[in-house]
């Protein structure tokens, strides 16, 4: 009989380096699909913070920090990542459990923006975007979720099913950027 065993998104492809530029997968943890029932979001807020420590962020907005997050993840919904979820917090809102559905990963180092410069049609630089913003868009053709996390260090996100794609997208910028810098 053949024997299973779990593995994660990006198992036997991260970390790469590049340049000053490091890929590295996280584990983040639990993942809570959070999506507040109408006229109840000051009160999955509060729940949230009792329970987490954590906010129900703002749109393009993320709250908390590593270990417990609240990622903005579109119209009135948010991803908390990290605890589990208080089963409490569905007398507030729809609660879906997300953790294996994503694969989530660090771009960190000097050269990070660049590298994202090439891949994202948005500004990302420190000076428009900030440590707890973030955003959903298209990085070449997969949606993803980026977060600044960091100074030099951002957090993504895609679907579980397209962490290879994500990997290869990702490493093939940062040789770029890496290689413009060799020069």
């Amino acid at each position: 009989m053949a024997e299973l065993s779990a593995k994660t998104p990006c198992a036997g492809l991260l970390p790469v380096k590049a340049g000053g530029v490091t890929l590295s997968e996280v584990d983040a943890g639990a993942m809570t699909s959070l999506a507040p029932f109408k006229g109840q979001e000051k009160a999955l807020s509060d729940a949230l913070k009792a329970a987490h420590g954590v906010t129900f962020p703002a749109a393009n907005r993320a709250t908390g920090k590593e270990g417990a997050r609240a990622v903005w993840f579109g119209q009135g919904q948010a991803m908390l990542i990290g605890p589990d979820s208080d089963m409490a917090l569905g007398t507030f809102a729809a609660i879906t459990d997300q953790s294996d559905a994503w694969a989530v990963v660090r771009l960190e180092g000097v050269g990070a923006e660049d590298v994202l410069a090439r891949l994202v049609p948005v500004d990302l630089r420190a000076s428009t975007f900030r440590r707890g913003h973030t955003a959903r868009t298209m990085m070449q053709h997969l949606m993803v979720s980026i977060t600044r996390v960091g100074d030099n260090t951002f957090q993504i996100m895609a679907f579980r099913s397209m962490a290879v794609t994500l990997v290869h997208e990702l490493e093939t910028a940062m040789k770029g950027v890496a290689a413009r810098g060799a020069g």
